[in-house]
């Protein structure tokens, strides 16, 4: 099969197609899937630039998300058929083998049944950002109906899939974008206001929003002074979830005195420790969250693709400009 293989870390330059040995099953439980897509992410550029979790394991496959047809089972498999449209998100961080191929294996498990109004294109944009979103908004800062919510980055891959999710359950939503266009999209997935941050001050904006009370619930997307300067958006005992590390030179005295609750969102989590349950719970909201697009609630934005023999066109892509949703690599 044809795989592409990060060879060491480095710029996109160091992805290499080559033809491999298809995986095999080893376990009752597994699936061989023919990928018909694969997602392609910021955490995958960060990985194949800085290494990925497991450096001794080189060569390896990158790509978290996929969506393919089951084409065979394991012996103990109940939930699947061969046949069967499946999208998943797992594997791809340096242990095992990600989705940058034409044949994965993944356990039933962390699989869920493909939307079926979904393209396999528009399916492997999917996972990981409905994932991140939603563990961010529900598990983390548990959302509720009638809350105010920022959502930084409204237009990109996790921001625009948060907005509507944010909507789904009965939330208002005030976003930052960097141009008219993605404002224009934005409001198009629910948001109740704009903010081109790059004009103005979004705290400013946000406390105006809220008759300077703040928001319920803000989620980072961004980092660094981004999340800095959230802080005092929040309302007193507010949540503050971010998806990046909190910088170093952070002033914690102002989320202190409005006794914030801030949340740290990493969805690898559950795959790079091996929790079962975890990653259960991360497949049955793909299984959910299927139930949204196929009703049309739910939409995914996909703004370009590329063959997967072009992985370092889509990584330099990804790079060099601030995208709109998702890229993601087909394998027809």
């Amino acid at each position: 099969m044809k795989a592409v293989l990060m060879t060491t870390p480095g710029g996109p330059e160091v992805l290499e197609v080559r033809d491999i040995s298809v995986p095999e099953l080893k376990r009752d439980t597994e699936l061989l899937i023919r990928l018909r897509a694969a997602g392609v992410n910021p955490l995958d550029t960060k990985l194949r630039a800085r290494g990925t979790y497991y450096p001794d394991r080189l060569p390896c496959i990158l790509g978290c998300d996929g969506a393919g047809e089951v084409v065979q089972i394991g012996n103990g498999v109940s939930r699947f058929s061969p046949g069967d449209g499946v999208y998943f998100c797992h594997g791809g961080i340096g242990g095992q083998a990600g989705t940058y191929a034409e044949y994965v294996v993944v356990d039933e498990k962390f699989v869920a049944r493909k939307p079926e109004a979904l393209s396999f294109t528009q399916a492997a944009a999917v996972p990981l950002v409905l994932i991140t979103a939603w563990e961010a908004l529900l598990d983390r800062a548990r959302l509720g109906k009638g809350q105010q919510v920022l959502i930084h980055g409204g237009a990109g891959g996790v921001g625009h899939v948060a907005v509507q999710l944010a909507k789904l359950h009965g939330a208002r939503v005030i976003t930052t974008v960097s141009t008219p266009e993605k404002a224009s999209l934005a409001s198009q997935y629910g948001a109740e206001r704009t903010i081109l941050y790059k004009r103005n001050n979004f705290v400013n904006d946000v406390m105006d929003w809220t008759a300077q009370q703040g928001v319920d619930i803000a989620l980072d997307t961004v980092g660094g002074d981004t999340f800095v300067n959230t802080i005092p958006a929040v309302k007193v005992y507010g949540d503050l979830v971010t998806l990046l590390e909190p910088p170093t030179n952070c002033d914690w005295k102002t989320a202190r005195l409005r006794n914030l609750r801030v949340s740290l969102e990493l969805m690898l989590t559950p795959m790079y420790r091996g929790l079962v349950n975890a990653m259960q719970h991360q497949a049955d909201i793909l299984g959910r969250g299927a139930d949204f697009l196929d009703s049309g609630l739910l939409k995914i934005h996909v703004e370009k693709t590329f063959p997967l023999a072009d992985a370092a066109a889509a990584h330099r892509s990804l790079m060099q400009a601030s995208i709109t949703g998702k890229i993601v690599l087909t394998m027809d």
